[in-house]
């Protein structure tokens, strides 16, 4: 007898359907073929035993089972329950109360019949609602995340005695259901870290609230203690708020890493990742022998922090300059190739030197000039020409740190930060591949950008006084046009021009030359 059952592959960020056909026969056999993996091809003893617990067994029967299509592979252990369903009916063993054929299922099963969670669950069930399937079955952990597409019945359940009576009997199931607009903006206004909490640093809070305002990536400079890792973890919370759509777009990232299963149902955050210096290429940007999403793609529509720079390897640095650019990677191999999104803050900081100081009299430890250049000439002139903000953070004094008033909350600046991005989708509204200032390229540079005569003779002075490169001039004119932005004027004013110039210290002589 032939039985059709119906699961899922997750390909990149995407899924497609996987159809797995039984077919029961004389003789004596178990074969799985279709490309399965090492893990799949476990799965009978995994069944064998699932199914004895229960009151049921694989029959002494020549068993065929086939994953179509055939020359797609498929991996991982999610594929055990929609194995152990075509068994079952293939074989007499239960009945069709309802067709097998109007659901996704999908689960890994215990040796006790009990399920455990499936990576991937959200692609599974958008793709299981685009191909008009009546529901999706899958393991109760993953329930709410599923649970948050429209138009398909999603039904968590525990064990595989459920999903038996479920078409054996025609026994109902609890469906789970998902109110995602109540979901994604109860949480919306309570941001985990908060800038009121940094005392003093008010210039330092400026570049940031500039850097959220544009999406410009930023690079803080400074000693040990200063608030360089403060700073950089409360950005999150002054980026506008996430859409739905990059919600269920950061969510289905995060669901097929794995990494939803704590807080299940949609992201309401945007994503803050601050992998350790000792990293891989590999972790960061992605791959494997079976590509998963890396902490570039993981930090999508958020903040990558990446604390002490100079102490990456350069390897995986340089591997992060074209996602910088194109805000995507795509990871090949020799039968596929797989992109993941990867549109990002870039958030960095390091110190001044070897020692940890700037190069100052009364400073703890001091180093040569030539050990200060050996130490920043770590970080490529090519990453550097993709961050637009370098500032300087300096200790803040005690004075500061001991004054019991509070700092301008996150969310007043976030409003801020918010009216400046609407600018920018309006202005941009008519281009596909940029939607807020740092994304702009020449030619937008060129059109949004321009300058009165005191403004052009105002950055012409500071190029030459300051020995900036000339990779700065398109950056401090980025800049310079996000802080018109929030003042909400239409043109750049020379004072717009002046603030972006601070903004650039690694590029004055001295620095890097």
């Amino acid at each position: 007898m032939l039985t059709k059952v119906y699961g899922g592959a997750v390909l990149g960020v995407e899924a497609t359907t996987i159809t797995v056909e039984v077919n029961t026969d004389l003789g004596v056999g178990y074969h799985l073929v279709g490309l399965p993996d090492n893990a799949i091809k476990e799965s009978n003893y995994r069944i064998a035993a699932a199914l004895q617990n229960n009151g049921y067994k694989i029959p002494g029967k020549k068993i065929t089972l086939n994953m179509a299509p055939a020359d797609l592979r498929k991996e991982g252990s999610a594929y055990d329950l929609t194995l152990a369903m075509g068994i079952l009916v293939s074989t007499g063993q239960i009945l069709e109360q309802r067709p097998l054929a109007d659901y996704v299922i999908m689960g890994e099963l215990s040796l006790d019949g009990t399920l455990q969670p499936i990576r991937g669950a959200l692609p599974l069930a958008i793709n299981a609602q685009k191909e008009g399937f009546k529901g999706f079955i899958l393991p109760r952990q993953n329930a709410k995340e599923a649970g948050i597409v429209e138009g398909l019945t999603v039904y968590g359940i525990e064990t595989i005695t459920e999903v038996i009576e479920f078409f054996n009997e025609g026994k109902d199931l609890t469906a789970t259901k998902v109110d995602m607009q109540a979901e994604f903006y109860e949480h919306l206004e309570n941001p985990e870290f908060d800038f009121a909490d940094v005392k003093g640093q008010e210039s330092i809070k400026r570049c940031m609230e500039i850097a959220a305002a544009g999406g410009h990536n930023i690079i803080l400079i400074g000693p040990p203690g200063s608030g360089k890792t403060m700073l950089a973890k409360r950005l999150p919370s002054i980026l506008p708020p996430l859409t739905l759509n990059e919600a269920l777009e950061t969510t289905k990232i995060h669901s097929v890493a794995g990494r939803t299963l704590e807080k299940g149902g949609i992201m309401t955050f945007r994503p803050f990742r601050g992998p350790h210096h000792t990293i891989s290429d590999v972790a960061l940007v992605g791959g494997g022998q079976y590509p998963q999403p890396g902490e570039i793609s993981l930090a999508h529509n958020g903040v990558l922090f990446l604390d002490e720079l100079p102490e990456f390897k350069r390897s995986v640095l340089e591997v992060m300059r074209q996602p910088l650019e194109d805000r995507e990677v795509t990871i090949s191999r020799a039968k596929f190739t797989v992109t993941y999104p990867a549109s990002f803050m870039l958030v960095a900081s390091m110190n001044p030197s070897p020692g940890g100081y700037f190069n100052e009299p009364d400073a703890p430890v001091v180093s040569s000039p030539a050990e200060m250049q050996r130490y920043l000439s770590k970080i490529s002139g090519p990453l550097l020409d993709r961050i637009d903000i370098h500032v300087e953070v300096t200790p803040v004094p005690f004075e500061k740190l001991s004054n019991g008033q509070k700092g301008e909350q996150s969310i007043h600046i976030r409003e801020r930060v918010t009216q400046a991005r609407l600018l920018q989708t309006k202005r941009f509204q008519d281009l596909e591949k940029v939607h807020y200032n740092a994304q702009m390229g020449v030619k937008q540079i060129r059109n949004f950008c321009q300058l009165d005569e005191t403004s052009k003779n105002l950055l012409k002075q500071a190029m030459e006084r300051l020995n900036l490169s000339a990779r700065a001039y398109d950056r401090i004119l980025k800049v310079a046009r996000t802080i018109a932005d929030l003042e909400g004027l239409e043109h750049i004013a020379g004072h717009h021009i002046s603030e972006a110039i601070q903004y650039r210290s690694l590029d004055r002589d001295g620095w890097l030359g």
